[in-house]
Order: structure tokens, then sequence, then C-alpha cells
């Protein structure tokens, strides 16, 4: 696929022979270099700038993912990190935003109508896994490209606690609630539920009621309540908040019983399952989970004190991603965007470690164990969707989260769904 420079034989040999010959000092120029396929056009030193909230290590590991674009285009990156979306916001009301934003999908709505079309700058929807892509496609234009993603629809155990008790995992859900049932006959707890986060507190619990969705409706579900197809209120939104509840309310399933669920921090909840001696014997947690587990017990090791399996009868996943987004179409934003979707930057993303890569290329080239067998599940996952307060705009996450404390709390299900239906259908324009 590259080219390299080249200089054209014919014009070397006439100078030679110029020079040679002592003919004449006005020589014609040479040919200009020819600019490798990958860089779409983009010369040495052009700058592309870019925002995002990848700091240390993570923007290291970006740095190396983009180091064979910068290297053979001599693309100039100018990134600036930074946690605060207000600066974002700021820049592109006062018509200088940055080339490229990596950030969330709801700047992507937010931003629509300034930003320019993946498709546009040599992206191509067929190298992204079902339905990756769909949260960037808004008012049916693709507007933003899934760079950097994580699954939630797995349960963290450990096996050495499941083996000392004769554990097995389930491979249904009807057998993981045997499992549970079993664990409670034993005289353990199941479950650890804590979703203690601040202002966001409810947030673990609204992603294990989506993916009980997944499970007992499936990902059409799903996409009908983030579309507003479906409301808030459904019998199959009540139905999976019972199944939750039973869980996250009894002190017989889950450490503490509600009180635990709602005062325990999301992170400390990891933490219970691999305490010595553990005091439950199962979290549902994103990936990011690996990281909690190793740095507060950092000689326990993947697969053998500490592993993780994908929630049984769940059909699809649920993830987030970061998104990229571009402001600008110049060359070297091009390049950038055609890279990152090509077979070469999935991976090289992959092989960066830098969780998963939505592009299908990337599979077979992590060396990490758990983004290993993440992967796996990732790519042979029937669809991708969302989280669903992450998507739908309008502060229906935070209705949503209010929703799952009131009803954790003792409050009354159906009025609960029937406000955050409400947030739902107004930020949905239903």
């Amino acid at each position: 696929m590259r080219k390299y420079w080249k200089i054209t034989v014919v014009l070397m040999l006439a100078a030679m022979v110029l020079a040679a010959c002592g003919g004449t000092t006005a020589t014609e120029a040479p040919a200009p270099a020819e600019t490798p396929e990958m860089c779409m056009g983009a010369q040495p030193g052009d700058e592309i700038t870019m925002l995002y909230q990848w700091a240390g290590q993570e923007e290291e590991r970006l740095n190396q993912i983009l180091k064979p674009l910068v290297d053979t285009c001599g693309i100039v990156l100018s990134p600036e990190s930074t946690r605060d979306q207000a600066l974002l916001d700021t820049r592109v009301q006062a018509g200088t935003p940055p080339d490229i934003a990596f950030w969330n999908v709801t700047q992507l709505q937010q931003y629509k109508d300034k930003l320019i079309e993946m498709d546009k700058l040599g992206a191509s929807k067929d190298a992204y896994i079902p339905g990756a892509i769909d949260p960037g496609v808004i008012d049916n234009r693709w507007v933003g490209l899934p760079v950097k993603s994580d699954i939630k629809t797995i349960i963290w155990y450990s096996p050495v606690n499941f083996e000392a008790f004769g554990y097995t995992l389930p491979t249904t859900w009807e057998e993981l609630e045997a499992l549970v049932e079993k664990m409670v006959a034993d005289g353990n707890v199941p479950w650890s539920m804590g979703m203690e986060s601040g202002d966001a507190t409810g947030w673990t619990g609204s992603d294990f009621i989506q993916d009980i969705f997944l499970v007992k409706q499936g990902p059409d579900f799903v996409n009908g309540i983030i579309d507003g197809s479906i409301p808030y209120n459904d019998p199959g939104v009540k139905e999976a908040y019972e199944i939750y509840g039973k869980w996250a309310m009894d002190p017989k399933y889950t450490v503490a019983g509600a009180e635990g669920t709602l005062s325990t921090g999301f992170n400390d909840a990891i933490l219970k399952v691999f305490s010595d001696p553990p005091e439950a014997f199962m979290v549902k947690q994103s990936g990011f989970a690996a990281g909690t587990i190793t740095t507060q017990y950092p000689n326990l090791v993947f697969g053998t004190d500490f592993d993780f399996f994908v929630i049984p009868g769940a059909k699809g996943l649920q993830g987030g991603s970061d998104w990229m987004m571009a402001f600008s179409d110049e060359p070297a934003v091009k390049a950038l965007v055609s890279y990152l979707s090509s077979h070469e930057g999935g991976q090289a993303w992959a092989a960066a470690g830098f969780d998963l890569s939505p592009n299908k290329a990337a599979a077979g080239f992590y060396t990490d164990a758990a983004l290993i067998k993440k992967a796996e599940a990732f790519y042979a996952a029937a669809g991708f969707t969302p989280d669903i307060g992450d998507t739908i705009p309008g502060g229906f996450g935070s209705a949503e989260w209010t929703a799952i404390v009131d009803y954790l709390n003792g409050g009354d299900l159906d009025a609960a769904l029937a406000a955050a239906a409400a947030v739902q259908a107004e930020a949905l324009g239903k």
C-alpha cells in the first residue's frame, strides 16, 4: 500500500551528464517527492491540532498507535489533554475548534452540525463490528468514529474461590440464577453491587439493568429505548428492574443489602470479591475492573486469581466508546481518520493495548491476556449496544440513576419509571 519517495532516474542521469560536460549551471529542479498513499495528500510539516481527555500512559499509547502515520507522512501532532469539556465547548463556540477531538458520544449530538462526515474523510463502515458505529450516525450523517471501547456485559470472579466451593461457570441465564441460589444456600453472598459515585450514583445499576434487557429482550429493545420507540416505563423495563432489585436490595444476595448497594463505592465493590476472605463471589463491572483489582492486589494473576465471564444468555454486548470527531477536512485530518479505520490502524491499536478497538482488523493482535479474552467476546458479539444513559441527551442519564436510587430506597417503581420516561420523551421529542 505504501509508496516511497522517488527521484526520477532520468533526471539524475541528466544532471550527472551536464555536470561532467561542464554544461549550463541553470539546471531544471528535480521532480517533487511523491506523497505516500496513506498520507492522503498531507505534506511533511502539516499540523493536526487535537483535544482529548487522555494523559500519562493512555497518551503514550495513543502516540504509539499514531507513530507509523507520523513517521511516514511527517505530520506534526499538536495535542492538548484536559478533563474539562467546557474547554472544548468554548473553542467550538468561538469558531476555533481543534482539528480532531476524542470525546464522548453526547458531543457528537452537540456538535453534529459542525462535524465533517467520517466517510468523506476516508473511513469505511465495513471496517467495524456490528452496532459499533451506530451512535455515531446522527441525522443520517456519520460524524463519529469509535476508537477506544470497553465491554460491560461481564461478571468478575475468583477462579480460586469458585473452585474451593465447587462452583462452575454458568452457560445460560437460568444457570446463573441457579448458581446465585446455590451460593445463598451455602451461606455465601453472591453479589457485590455497590454503586456510590457522588452525583453519578446509580450508574452501575443502570449498566446491570441494561444487561438484563439484553438477556430478556435483546439489542433491539435497547435501541428502541434509545430512539424513544420504547418508553422507559415499558413492562420489559419494569421486569428488568425487579430482577435487579431482588439481588440489589436483599442482604442474602448482595453485601449489606440495599444500604450497601447505595453506600458502597463502585471501586470498593469490585475489591470485596477479591479480599481474603471474600465478602462476595461476583461483581458485574466493565473491563476497567482489572486495573482496580491489580492496583489493590498486584500479586493476583489474571486467569488464576481473577477472571471474568460474559453474562450468559445476553444477546449482544453493552459497552462504551471514546469517539473521534473531526472539525476539519484538511489532508492531514483525512490521513488520520483513514489510518485509524484501516487494517494497519486497527492492528496498531490492539498492539498498543489501549483497551479495545471496534475495528475488526484489531482481532488477533492483542497481547495482554485480559484484553485477548475481552476481544474474543467483543468480536463474536451479535451486536454492540451503547450505554442508554450516555446516549439519550437532555439529562436522561441522571433521571435513570434517580429512578434506580429511588427504587432501592423503597420508592414506588411505577412512579420512578414514569418520571424517567417523561425525561426520555422530552429529550427525544416524543
